[in-house]
């Protein structure tokens, strides 16, 4: 059958047409392929430019690279004469079949996302999210990390974190410290008052404006209850309220001035 094809006939019939067509393929893959890396590093550099999260940075320029060289690659596939609907049709389906094998994983994408994009809160903030509380160390597309104050390292998944309240002890400069100190109603209300005021002031850190709050906030069953609010910043509102509750207690002692504890009265009848 080769016997009796002319080479010329070959050459025009066969090897020039595909010949071109492969060459036209590989310049469109090889043009295309730097087109799309020139355009992901021009629309990182303006992300970066606009100071966007590191890590969604590099999550939308993954995902645009590899979109774009995707339309090349049918491109080249199509000037082979390949019929690439049939081939975008299979990818659509594959890609459909995924996302519902992966619902949980992709609805964790979702919420990185979005967590990246909103920041509710950034690295090192202290957070109480998604059932766990902690320092965020790390804020990743699938799953947000957090520390433990006693240096347990708990990975959340970012749908649970979106999908609950988020409370972000951080996000304010200041904090109020609520202290209750209950006192005997048989004791010096006006002197424990005193007492309170003058912990309160010898505290460097403790914050003039706003000024704390020191009241007599209930008349409990078996105690006058005192509310202590002072404002202070956000890290040293722990060092505040555990030092303060010290010297409450040793002042009170030294004063005499009584902090009442639960009792019970138990009674026995008398025997004959």
């Amino acid at each position: 059958m080769l016997e009796n094809l002319d080479f010329a006939e070959l050459l025009h019939t066969y090897v020039i047409p595909w010949g071109t067509r492969i060459v036209l393929a590989l310049a469109i893959f090889y043009i295309g392929r730097m087109v799309v890396s020139a355009v992901a590093g021009w629309v990182e550099k303006f992300m970066r430019a606009r100071r966007m999260d590191e890590v969604l940075v590099k999550f939308l320029t993954a995902i645009l690279h590899w979109v774009l060289l995707l339309f090349v690659i049918i491109a080249a596939l199509s000037q082979l004469g390949i019929d690439t609907t049939s081939m975008v049709a299979l990818l659509g389906a594959a890609g459909l079949a995924i996302g519902l094998s992966l619902q949980s994983s992709l609805s964790n994408l979702a919420a990185g996302v979005l967590l990246i994009i909103f920041r509710p809160f950034t690295k090192g903030n202290f957070v109480e999210a998604g059932g766990a509380m902690g320092v965020v160390e790390a804020i990743s597309i699938f799953t947000t990390t957090l520390t433990t104050p006693d240096n347990k390292e708990v990975i959340v998944p970012n749908s649970a974190v979106l999908g609950n309240n988020i409370v972000n002890y951080s996000a304010r400069p200041t904090r109020r410290v609520d202290l209750v100190f209950g006192v005997s109603y048989g004791d010096d209300l006006r002197k424990a008052k005193q007492l309170l005021e003058e912990i309160i002031a010898a505290d460097t850190r403790v914050l003039s404006d706003p000024a704390p709050t020191i009241v007599v906030g209930e008349l409990a069953d078996s105690s006058v209850n005192f509310l202590v609010r002072p404002w202070v910043k956000s890290e040293d509102y722990w060092a505040v309220y555990w030092d303060t509750t010290e010297s409450v207690k040793l002042k009170f002692d030294e004063a005499g001035i009584t902090i009442p504890f639960p009792q019970m009265d138990v009674h026995t009848p008398e025997r004959d």
